[in-house]
C-alpha cells in the first residue's frame, strides 16, 4: 500500500470475490433473524393488531367512524396475517440487520472507528423506533383530517388490511426517515462529505427534506408530513455538529500520530 495513502489503516485488501462471500453470508445471517421474528410475528399478531388499532378506536366516538374491521375473502385475514407476520420479523429483526450492515461496510473506516458497531446499532434502532412511535402517536390526528376531507355524510369502516397496512407503512416511513442522520453522519466518517458541505447546501436540503417527506408518506396529510420533516431537518443540524465532531477528534489523532 502507497504511503500517500490518507487512509492507510483501512482494511482495503480484501478483494472482490471475498466481498461477496462474506455480503453472501450476511445476508443469510439476516435472513434467518428475520424468519425467526416472523414466527414471533405469527404468535403475537392478535396483540400487535389489537395495540395498532388504538389510533382508530379514539376516532370511534364519531358515529361516522366505526372501529370495527371489515373482511371480504375468505383468505383475507390469513393473507394479512402472514404478511403482518414478516413485517413484525423485520421489525425484531432489525439490530441484527443493522449490525450486520455495519460490519460489512466498517472496514472501509478507520480502526478507532470500527468500535462504534454498538453506537451505530442502538441509535440506529432508537431513531427507527422513534419515527414509528410519533408516526403512531400522530395517527388518529391524520386520520381526523382525511376524514374530514370527505364530509359528514360519508361512513368510515374499514378492512384489516387496508387501516393496518397504512399504519404500516407510516411506521416505517417514519423510521426510515429518522435514520437520515445515521446516513449523514456515516456519509461524514467514509469522507464523502464534509460538514461545511452540508451547510452549505442547508437551504436546498430543507426543501428537498419537505419534498422527500410529501413522497413518502403514505397518508399524504399536512399533520404527518410536518412530524416527519421537521425533525429531519433538526437531524440535519445535528449530524452536521457531530461530523465536525468527528473532523476535530480526526485532526487531533493525526497530530499526535504526526509527533
Amino acid at each position: 500500500m502507497s504511503d500517500l495513502d490518507p487512509r492507510p489503516d483501512r482494511d482495503t485488501s480484501m478483494p472482490l470475490m471475498e466481498h461477496l462471500v462474506e455480503l453472501r453470508s450476511r445476508l443469510i445471517r439476516c435472513a434467518y433473524a428475520v424468519a425467526v421474528g416472523a414466527i414471533i410475528g405469527w404468535i403475537v399478531y392478535l396483540p400487535v393488531r389489537g395495540f395498532l388499532s388504538r389510533p382508530l378506536e379514539k376516532l370511534a366516538d364519531d358515529p361516522n367512524i366505526s372501529d370495527q374491521f371489515l373482511s371480504f375473502e375468505p383468505l383475507e385475514q390469513f393473507m394479512l396475517r402472514v404478511k403482518m407476520a414478516g413485517y413484525i420479523g423485520l421489525a425484531i429483526a432489525m439490530p441484527v440487520i443493522l449490525y450486520q450492515l455495519w460490519k460489512f461496510v466498517s472496514p472501509g473506516l478507520y480502526r478507532n472507528e470500527r468500535k462504534y458497531a454498538l453506537a451505530f446499532v442502538g441509535s440506529a434502532t432508537a431513531l427507527f423506533a422513534l419515527g414509528a412511535f410519533i408516526a403512531y402517536y400522530t395517527l388518529p390526528a391524520a386520520m381526523g383530517f382525511l376524514t374530514s376531507v370527505g364530509g359528514e355524510d360519508v361512513v368510515y369502516q374499514y378492512t384489516a388490511e387496508s387501516y393496518l397496512m397504512l399504519i404500516i407503512y407510516m411506521m416505517v416511513a417514519f423510521g426510515i426517515g429518522f435514520e437520515f442522520p445515521i446516513l449523514l453522519v456515516f456519509l461524514q466518517l467514509t469522507g464523502v462529505v464534509e460538514p461545511k458541505t452540508l451547510a452549505s447546501f442547508r437551504r436546498f436540503a430543507i426543501v428537498i427534506i419537505f419534498v422527500i417527506a410529501a413522497v413518502i408518506t403514505p397518508s399524504a396529510d399536512p399533520i404527518s408530513l410536518f412530524a416527519l420533516a421537521l425533525p429531519m431537518v433538526i437531524f440535519y443540524e445535528i449530524s452536521i455538529l457531530i461530523g465536525r465532531l468527528i473532523g476535530r477528534r480526526r485532526a487531533r489523532a493525526e497530530r499526535v500520530d504526526a509527533a
